[in-house]
This record gives C-alpha cells, structure tokens and sequence, in this order.
C-alpha cells in the first residue's frame, strides 16, 4: 500500500472556498517518518480463514486492543468464529501474537462476535460485550489491561425483548458518559430484528446501559425502522446521537447514514433523520469523540463497500467540512480511537476482507 493518500477540503456550505484541511496522515510511531499502513490481522494467517468485524481500544495505560472476529474455515459470517485481541504498547507501531479472548464449542458451528468494549474511568476496568450466534448477548471484563478476562455472564434476558430474531452487540465501542444526569453510564450501542415486522422494517438500533460500573445491565430505548448496526456519541449538551446503518428502501433515503438523538441518557430516541453529507454503500461506520470534535469513517461510497474515508465536525455532527480518503479501494467496516499520544487511529477492512490494517492521522486539533 502507498505511503501517502490524497485528500481535499470540502467546500464551506453555500460557498465555493475550501476549508483548511486539518486531517493529514502520520507515521505509525509518531517519530517523524514516513507513514505505513500496518496490517494488524491478515486473512489466512495464525489459524483463521478470515478476519473481520474490527474493533479499538485505548485502555487507561495507554495499550492500544485490536478485537475482531477469527473466522476459523470460511468468510461467512455464521460459522466456527471466534473473539481475538492482539495488543500494541507502542502506539500501533507494534503489535503482539494473536490471543483467544474467547471460542465456544471448539470446531463446532458456534459464531462469537460483535465485539463492543468500554472503559470504566472510575474503575479502570474493561467490559466487553458481545453475541453468540446473534441470539444470546454476553459480557466479559478485564482487570488488568485487557492481558487476562473474565469468565463470560450471560446477560441476554436482561437486555433483550421477545419477538427479537436477532440481536447485535456494536460493532465497534461504547462509551461512558461524562456530563449531566447520567454521567458514568456505560453505553453500548446494539441492534435487533422484530419477527413480526416485515423486511428491512424489523431493524431497529438501540442501546443497553450499566449505571452500577458493569455489575448489572438494562435494555434501553430503540430507535428505527431501518436502522441497524451504530455507534453513540455524547454531545457538548450531554445528550447522545446514535449514528446508524440506514436500510431503507426509499431512494430519497437510502444511501445516507441516519441518526437518531436522546436527550435521557438513551431511554427514549428522536425520529429518525438522514445525514446527505455521510453517504454510504450499506455498511458499518465509526463515529468517535476527539476532544471538542466528532470523527466519522465509513466506506464513503453509495455503490460499493470502497473508499474508506474519515471525516471530521466541528459542531457535533451538523456539519463534516473535512474529510480524507484512506483507502481508495474496496473497504468495509472500520473503528476509530484517540490514542495515547493525541493522533487519531483507525483499524479497517480493506481489499476485500484481505486484512485488518491500523493507520495513524495526526491530531487534527
């Protein structure tokens, strides 16, 4: 892959004068050399046909964790799938071995994934949910930088509802709230399938929540129809907006990431409305707090999963005036995290599920 990407300011709106660009690609190690894409997992190697469904965490000490799924004897995204880590203690210049986070029924058919893990500020402590053949949600957690995990508790009754024929975990992260009310929730962004609504009408995104540091966990409010997997952001007025996978059918609408907001915590959610600047191919995206701005990376593309790109706001996601193509190619689901260092990281699928690769952007500021 290139050591270098194009990238372009986005015109002001209702004006033809280009913003300044602030996103500009950096060296991995943060020493001032020439940037390299690193492929943190690659499909074929260390035991797994593919890997796919990336997800990055920075933990209070600074270790960058990179989770994904292990797809053990083919792409398919039901199978023999297990949740894998590798760790980076330099930034994302380095990465360790592969490690079994957790498998279920050795080479039986048995699909572990959706990874979506947060930190605990008050605790330090890491909590990671995920499914079990998207039917059974689970939550494990580390206590020591994510080296060593909890045995999983099954917490699927306590966050699911009847009539669900399918319910997901993220992809991606969650979040801990900072401000007003409910400061110190922990917030995973999911979504489900309602059996009894029909097609792409019986998606619906939502949240769970643990207001005692991980002890226990409640179902949340529900946002939709159309809306699947998400990614959740507090904003400067502590309320929260779900960005969201749009799958509806309507040409007006499709192809558009949709949002959704709450202004108690994730109870309750808005309507659901269509963002035109954060166009999409049908697919995952990653939405991430840095400071006093928003972060956005999907396959910015409405034919195809291509052209990974990032794009930044300003003004909690009203307006994305810069962005900056990462991988001009086939590219699909991605994560973004602030690492410890203040740049930007991001971790994506790309050449058609080949690899999972971590690239490095400056602090934009």
């Amino acid at each position: 892959m290139k050591n270098h990407r194009k990238f372009w300011a986005v015109a002001l709106t209702h004006a033809l004068v280009p913003v300044v660009m602030v996103l500009t690609r950096a060296d991995a190690s943060g020493d001032g050399n020439p940037a390299t894409d690193i492929d943190v997992f690659v499909s074929g190697k260390e035991g797994y046909h593919t890997f796919r469904i990336p997800s990055l965490l920075v933990t209070p000490k600074g270790t960058l964790l990179a989770f994904c799924e292990g797809r053990k004897t083919s792409r398919s995204d039901h199978g023999d799938v297990d949740l894998v880590l590798k760790r980076s203690g330099d930034g994302g210049k380095t990465w360790g071995p592969l490690e079994l986070v957790y498998e279920a029924g050795d080479t039986a058919k048995i699909t572990i994934g959706n990874p979506c893990p947060v930190v605990d500020r008050d605790t330090g402590v890491i909590w990671l949910p995920f499914c079990r053949d998207n039917r059974a949600v689970f939550v494990t957690h580390s206590r020591d930088d994510g080296k060593t995990w909890a045995r999983p508790v099954n917490i699927t009754a306590a966050v699911t509802r009847p009539g669900w024929s399918w319910v997901a975990t993220g992809p991606g992260v969650g979040i801990q709230l900072a401000k007003g009310n409910f400061a110190g929730r922990l917030v995973i962004p999911c979504d489900h399938k309602v059996k009894a609504q029909p097609g792409n009408a019986g998606y619906h995104s939502h949240i769970i929540y643990s207001d005692d540091h991980g002890k226990t966990w409640q179902l949340g409010g529900a946002a939709g129809p159309f809306t699947n997997e998400c990614q959740v952001v507090e904003l400067g007025d502590s309320s929260l907006m779900l960005n969201m996978r749009n799958y509806h059918g309507d040409k007006d609408r499709s192809r558009r990431r949709a949002v959704a907001f709450s202004k108690d915590g994730g109870q309750t959610w808005s309507d659901s409305r269509y963002d035109d600047a954060l166009i999409e191919p049908i697919c995952q995206g990653s939405l991430h707090r840095h400071g006093k701005s928003l972060v956005f990376s999907n396959p910015a593309s409405t034919r195809k999963r291509e052209r990974l790109t990032i794009r930044l706001s300003h003004d909690d996601g009203k307006t994305w005036p810069e962005s900056m193509l990462i991988h001009e190619g086939a590219a699909a689901y991605s994560c973004l995290a602030t690492l410890p260092d203040g740049r930007i990281g991001v971790l994506f699928e790309r050449d058609d599920y080949r690899a999972l690769t971590f690239v490095a952007l400056r602090d934009p500021g």
